[in-house]
C-alpha cells in the first residue's frame, strides 16, 4: 500500500539525510515557506496530502483552511530553478499574507486548470513558469484578498473600501478591528467568486515583496539532505529493478538466460520486455549485481550500423537543399550576388545528453483499478496520458505524485522513463522502482539535436552586413512534441535566434528537417537559442572582423534601434572593461541575444596555453529580464545556466559507432569540473516590464562569447563545438 497521510502523521516520516542513514522510509509532499522546515520532509504537524482541500477555495491555486494555513496548489516542477519561492512571492505579493506564510502543493496532472499559458499544456518548460504564471497568480491571490476582505467588511457591515490587508489579517479603517485569513476561511467562500480579469492589481510601485531577495524556500533542506526527490521514494513492499535497455534504438532482446541472475540473493524476477530487460530484487545493490549477471544477447535490429559519420554526412548533403522558408525580408540572394564583399562559413554542433545529477527513475504501483506514480516530471499530463494508454485504465485512475526533481534541463519533459517503469510493473506484484544506472541514462537519454548550419552575409564598401542567409538542418522535436510550432515545414524552435536581434536589410532564412536513423532527439536546456546564438555570434563576430572593426562597436551600429539590447552589450563592455590591455594568448570575447523573453550579453575572458588547453577566467553577464521578481534566484540561474553552457562549448558530445552510443559516464561525457569555473558576473538592468526566462537565457549566450575569445587570443575561428583544443596549440 502506498504512504498514507497518517502514516507520516504518526511519524513514520523521515528525511534524506535519515534515509541515507538506513532509517526508514517516507512520501511527503509540503513545502512550507522560507522560515519553515519542510519541503517534503516537512514537521509532522505541516504536511498536506496532495489533494488539499480548504475551506476556502476560489480558485484552482489558493487554498486556505480554518487554521489560517495558505497552500499555493502550484503547477509546475522544482528543479533547481527557484519556482517554488518565486510563484510562491507572486502569490504572497497580492493576497497579502508573507512568504512564509504559504506552503506548496504539487497540483495533480490537469491540463485544463493548471495548463502553462505559452505551451498550452501541464508544463515545466521554455523558460516560461514565471512568464506564463506572471498574471494568472497575482490574478489569483488579487482575487482570493478581496474575498476575504470583503467577507470582513460584511461582518463588521462596513465599505469593503475601508479595509485592507496585511500579513493574512484584515483590518477595519481604524485598526480597532481585525481578522485573520483562518478566522475568515468559511465566510470568504459562501461568496461569489468575481472574474479575475476584474480585480485590480497592485501598481508595481506597491510590490514589498516582488523584487525582494527573498531566501529560497527549498535552500536548507537541500543542503541539509531532508530533500526528497522520485529516486527517494519507498513503499510498504517495494521492490526495485534494475534495467539494461537494448544498446541500439530499436533493438531488443534476443535471448536472455537468467538463471546466474535469479542466484543472487535477493533476487525476484528477470522481466524481458523486448526492448529492455529488467531484474527485480528487494534493492537497488541485489538488482544491479542480477542485471549484471544475466546473460543478454541483442538483436540489433536495422540501426545497428548507424555512425556519427554517417549522420554528419546525411546532414551535409541535405543542407544544400532549399529548406521551409522561416524569414524573407528583402532579396538576401541579389544582394549577395552584387555584394562588394561576401563572407560564406559552415558551423556545427553535437549531440547532447541532459545528464542531470538524479538519474531516471519511476516508482509504479499499478493494480487492478488505479495506477500511482512517483516520479518527478516537468510534464504531469502528458505522463498521466500516456499511461492511460498503457493500462487501458481511465484518466481519473491514473495519480500522478510529483517530487522535486534533481536536475531536468527538459529530459523530464520525456515520459519514456515512466513508460518503461509501467511496462515493468505490469509483471511486478506492488510497487516496483525502475532505476536506471549512469550508463543506461546517457547512453539512453533523447538528445539536443546535431545542427549543421550555412551562412553568408555581403558587406558593403564600409563593412555593413546588408544581406544574411542562415540554412539550419538539424531534427525537429517541435514536430513531434509541439506540432503546433512546426508550421509550413518550419520548425520554430530550430530557427528561433537565427539572426539574433539586429536590423539588416536583406534576411533569408530556411530550415531542412533532417531525422537521424537510430537517434532520438528532445528539448535541451534550450535548444534552438544555444545553438544559434553560438551560430550567429561567432559569424558576426567573423563579419567585423572582415570590417577590420571592433566587435562591440559592430554590434552597437548594428542595435541602434533595440535599446535594450544595445544597454545590455553596452553595461557587459563596460563591467568586463572592454578594451583594456591581456597577456598574450588572452582574449575577450562578446556575445548578445534576446530569447525566451530576455535580452543578455555576456563578456568572456580566456586564456589559451600553448598546448591548445582553454581557461575561462570570467564571464561578466548583463541581464535585462525585465521586472525581477527575484534577483537572488536570477542571479543563481545564471550561474548555472553559463556552467551548463561552458560545459557543452568545452566538453559535450555525444557520438554513435555501431548504433551504439559511445560515452557511458561522467568520465567521458564531462561535467565542468570545479577548477574549471570561472568568476561569473551578473549585472542586472531593473525596469518594469513583464518577466522574461532566465532559465536557458544564459547558457544560449556562454559558448560564443568564449569562441570569440579564444579568436581574439589565438586569431584562430572555432566553427563547430566542443572547442577541438588541439587546433588551438601554438606554433611557437
Amino acid at each position: 500500500m502506498p504512504i498514507t497521510r497518517e502514516q507520516i502523521v504518526d511519524g513514520t516520516a523521515m528525511s534524506r539525510r535519515a534515509l541515507l542513514q538506513g532509517a526508514g522510509l517516507l512520501l511527503g509532499f509540503a513545502l512550507t515557506g522560507a522560515s519553515k522546515v519542510s519541503v517534503f520532509a516537512a514537521p509532522a504537524s505541516r504536511v498536506v496530502e496532495d489533494e488539499v482541500t480548504g475551506a476556502f477555495a476560489p480558485n484552482g491555486f489558493i487554498r486556505i483552511n480554518p487554521t489560517g494555513d495558505v497552500t499555493l496548489v502550484i503547477p509546475m516542477a522544482e528543479m533547481g530553478q527557484g519556482v517554488y519561492t518565486a510563484l510562491s512571492m507572486l502569490l504572497a505579493e497580492e493576497l497579502e499574507v508573507k512568504l512564509d506564510q504559504i506552503q506548496v502543493q504539487h497540483a495533480p496532472a490537469n491540463d485544463t486548470l493548471y495548463a502553462n499559458s505559452f505551451l498550452h499544456i501541464q508544463t515545466t518548460g521554455a523558460s516560461s513558469s514565471v512568464r506564463a504564471f506572471w498574471t494568472p497568480l497575482r490574478q489569483a491571490g488579487a482575487v482570493g484578498r478581496n474575498l476575504l476582505i470583503a467577507a470582513a467588511a460584511k461582518r463588521w457591515n462596513v465599505d469593503p473600501a475601508t479595509c485592507r490587508a496585511k500579513d493574512g489579517v484584515v483590518f477595519n479603517a481604524s485598526g480597532s478591528k481585525h481578522l485573520t485569513y483562518g478566522a475568515l476561511a468559511k465566510a470568504a467562500a459562501k461568496l461569489p467568486v468575481p472574474p479575475a480579469a476584474n480585480v485590480k492589481l497592485k501598481d508595481p510601485k506597491g510590490f514589498r515583496l516582488i523584487g525582494t531577495r527573498a531566501k529560497r524556500v527549498d535552500s536548507s533542506i537541500k543542503v541539509d539532505g531532508r530533500a526528497l526527490y522520485g529516486i527517494d521514494t519507498r513503499l510498504p513492499g517495494m521492490k526495485v529493478a534494475a534495467v539494461a535497455i537494448s544498446p541500439v534504438l530499436g533493438g531488443n532482446a534476443k535471448t536472455v538466460d537468467e538463471k546466474a541472475a535469479l542466484a543472487v540473493k535477493g533476487v525476484r524476477q528477470v522481466i524481458n520486455i523486448d526492448e529492455a530487460v529488467a531484474v527485480v530484487a528487494d534493492h537497488f545493490g541485489a538488482a544491479k549485481k542480477g542485471l549484471k549477471a544475466a546473460t543478454i544477447t541483442w538483436d540489433d535490429g536495422p540501426n545497428g550500423k548507424i555512425s556519427n559519420t554517417d549522420i554528419v554526412k546525411q546532414l551535409e548533403e541535405e543542407s544544400q537543399k532549399p529548406g521551409a522558408v522561416a524569414r524573407n525580408d528583402g532579396d538576401a540572394g541579389k544582394t549577395l550576388a552584387k555584394a562588394a564583399q561576401r563572407l560564406d562559413a559552415i558551423y556545427q554542433v553535437p549531440f547532447l545528453a541532459h545528464a542531470a545529477m538524479e538519474p531516471m527513475n519511476c516508482t509504479v504501483h499499478l493494480q487492478k483499478h488505479r495506477c500511482d506514480i512517483w516520479v518527478g516530471t516537468q510534464a504531469m499530463a502528458l505522463t498521466q496520458s500516456l499511461v492511460v494508454e498503457l493500462t487501458g485504465l481511465p484518466k481519473d485512475a491514473i495519480k500522478i505524485h510529483n517530487h522535486l526533481i534533481g536536475g531536468g534541463f527538459g529530459r523530464r519533459l520525456e515520459a519514456d522513463g515512466t513508460v518503461l517503469a509501467v511496462k515493468i510493473a505490469k509483471h511486478v506484484d506492488g510497487p516496483v522502482k525502475v532505476i536506471w544506472s549512469r550508463e543506461e541514462d546517457i547512453q539512453h537519454d533523447m538528445y539536443r539535436p546535431y545542427y549543421f548550419d550555412r551562412l553568408s552575409a555581403a558587406l558593403d564598401a564600409a563593412g555593413k552586413p546588408i544581406a544574411w542567409t542562415h540554412r539550419i538542418a538539424g531534427s525537429s522535436i517541435t514536430a513531434r512534441y509541439i506540432p503546433s510550432w512546426f508550421k509550413d515545414g518550419v520548425d520554430l524552435d530550430a530557427v528561433e535566434c537565427a539572426v539574433g536581434p539586429y536590423a539588416l536589410p536583406n534576411i533569408h532564412v530556411d530550415y531542412v528537417r533532417v531525422e537521424p536513423p537510430g537517434v532520438r532527439t528532445a528539448f535541451w536546456r534550450g535548444v534552438g537559442p544555444t545553438h544559434n546564438v553560438f551560430v550567429v555570434e561567432s559569424f558576426m563576430d567573423e563579419l567585423s572582423h572582415a570590417a577590420k572593426q571592433d566587435p562591440v562597436a559592430y554590434r552597437k551600429e548594428l542595435l541602434s534601434h533595440n535599446p535594450r539590447a544595445l544597454a545590455v552589450l553596452s553595461l557587459a563592455a563596460e563591467k568586463a572593461g572592454w578594451g583594456s590591455q591581456l597577456p598574450a594568448r588572452n582574449g575577450r570575447g562578446i556575445s548578445v541575444q534576446f530569447a525566451f523573453g530576455s535580452y543578455l550579453s555576456a563578456v568572456a575572458e580566456v586564456e589559451v596555453a600553448a598546448d591548445g588547453s582553454v581557461k575561462v577566467k570570467r564571464i561578466v553577464c548583463a541581464v535585462d529580464c525585465g521586472m525581477c521578481v527575484n534577483p537572488d534566484t536570477i542571479e543563481a540561474q545564471v550561474q548555472g545556466g553559463t556552467i551548463f553552457g561552458l560545459t557543452a562549448a568545452l566538453h559535450g558530445s555525444i557520438t554513435f559507432k555501431d548504433g551504439r552510443v559511445e560515452q557511458s559516464n561522467f568520465d567521458n561525457y564531462l561535467p565542468m569540473r570545479i577548477d574549471e569555473v570561472p568568476v561569473v558576473e551578473t549585472h542586472l538592468i531593473r525596469n518594469a516590464e513583464a518577466p522574461g526566462g532566465i532559465g536557458e537565457a544564459p547558457t544560449a549566450i556562454a559558448s560564443a562569447a568564449v569562441t570569440n575569445a579564444i579568436f581574439a587570443a589565438t586569431g584562430k575561428r572555432v566553427r563547430s563545438l566542443p572547442i577541438d583544443t588541439d587546433s588551438l596549440k601554438s606554433s611557437s
